[in-house]
């Protein structure tokens, strides 16, 4: 039985890392909940993104501009391409974003830690757009890319 489990994990695991590697390779991130707080990880994990080659488009209706970039009410909002929507706003309030993101035609959908919305992982699965939750993409991407 444990031999199972373990195969089992390795496989997950295995899984996984093929989609982080598959997000880190896309280059266009929106950020639905950016602060233009620095120390506010919305704002500092986009900052190294954008720091290391991602293009980062804000997405917040509170504000018009963050990280020098003109900020957006709302996906819907955005003319241009997006290739990964990285949420950073609290579970309750995520799974209409992840049905914008996939209305718009992302090709993955990042929660980052502590935002957990089985129902999205669900509805990204059956709309083929890669998805992970409960996740840092600052620290995966250090993790590949050092």
């Amino acid at each position: 039985m444990n031999i199972i489990i373990g195969k089992i994990k390795y496989l997950i695991m295995n899984k996984s890392k093929h989609i982080i590697k598959k997000i880190l390779e896309m280059k266009s991130i929106a950020v639905v909940g950016i602060s233009p707080k620095p120390e506010r990880p919305s704002h500092f994990v986009s900052l190294y993104m954008a720091q290391n080659g991602y293009d980062i488009t804000p997405v917040n209706p509170g504000h018009k501009s963050i990280l020098e970039k003109d900020c957006f009410s709302s996906l819907n909002d955005i003319k241009h391409k997006v290739d990964i929507v990285n949420i950073f706003r609290r579970s309750e309030f995520v799974l209409p974003i992840i049905k914008e993101s996939i209305s718009i035609g992302a090709k993955a959908i990042w929660l980052q830690d502590g935002v957990i919305c089985e129902e999205g992982k669900k509805l990204a699965k059956d709309n083929r757009v890669l998805f992970i939750m409960n996740d840092c993409l600052l620290r995966r991407h250090k993790e590949y890319y050092g």
